[in-house]
């Protein structure tokens, strides 16, 4: 009797435990299906919010491309919006985050109309004054015409003043000189006896010229087109550099005047065969050439 009482209460036992165990199988798939279903929404609600904020920035793109001049709220405001995207893109599903990025999105909403607005408005501003300004260059280009014709004019004077204030040379002589142990100075054409290089040329008078100090570049090049003498790199804006053999100073006044200088003979000494001097002025206008033989 006593056994069959213990078997029964085995059997209640086991069936109170099948109960417990189907009830919790049950609550657990329960739960699963909770939170599937849960992080579908979630997965939902966040491409919600990532469509909206995509919009925004297209909705940004359009009024950049559309505006005459980069506006810079409008640039900042999307390079915000696409940092919100990205943190979108790598938040996990979570309700705490995702209602907080929805009240942001609202938020960006509010902001990009009123930023619209204002825009609109400066953009009815700059109609005005685009056409305010077209009415103003209108008199602008008409006075400009004249000031042009102004300038054309004084141009061409301040040209003639200069061209006819500036120095020419009538005549240019090169020759080769021995300097002798006295000091004088006899020419020759033979290369191995020369010493120097003597170019000599007059300066004619010019009354327009402004008289005082002055100066001339001597080019002298050798049977091979080398230059000689000092060899110094002289430079005027807009003209080709000048390699000069010497610089030529003098005090012009106005009247004739006669130059001479020296190119000194190099360390093997001068070759036979032409040579080419040329006389350049202060401007490094070309004014005068002459070509001399030696023996």
């Amino acid at each position: 009797m006593t056994g069959k009482k213990s078997n029964n209460g085995l059997m209640v036992l086991a069936a109170l435990l099948a109960v417990v165990l189907i009830g919790t199988i049950i609550y657990t798939v329960t739960l699963y299906q909770d939170k599937v279903k849960t992080e579908e929404t979630l997965t939902q609600e966040k491409g919600r919010v990532l469509e909206s904020l995509n919009s925004l920035q297209s909705e940004y793109e359009k009024a950049i491309m559309e505006s005459n001049a980069t506006n810079e709220e409008l640039v900042e405001a999307r390079d915000r919006i696409a940092k919100y995207i990205d943190s979108v893109k790598a938040m996990k599903a979570d309700i705490k985050y995702l209602f907080r990025y929805k009240n942001q999105v609202a938020v960006l909403k509010r902001e990009r109309a009123a930023l619209m607005r204002k825009v609109d408005s400066l953009t009815q501003t700059n109609t005005l004054l685009t056409s305010t300004i077209d009415s103003t260059l209108v008199e602008i280009e008409k006075q400009s015409v004249f000031r042009d014709s102004l300038i054309v004019q004084n141009t061409q004077l301040a040209d003639a003043v200069r061209s006819g204030s500036a120095l020419s040379i009538s005549k240019i002589n090169v020759s080769g000189v021995k300097v002798r142990n006295s000091g004088k100075m006899v020419e020759t054409a033979r290369a191995r006896r020369i010493d120097k290089i003597k170019i000599c040329f007059t300066v004619n008078n010019n009354k327009i010229a402004t008289a005082g100090d002055r100066k001339f570049y001597i080019e002298l090049l050798d049977p091979q087109g080398n230059v000689m003498g000092e060899k110094t790199p002289i430079e005027v804006e807009g003209k080709p550099v000048l390699t000069a053999s010497k610089m030529v100073g003098f005090y012009y006044e106005n009247a004739n005047l006669d130059v001479c200088d020296f190119v000194i003979k190099p360390g093997d000494g001068f070759q036979k065969g032409e040579y080419l001097a040329s006389i350049y002025d202060d401007n490094l206008e070309y004014l005068i050439s002459n070509k001399f033989t030696l023996k």
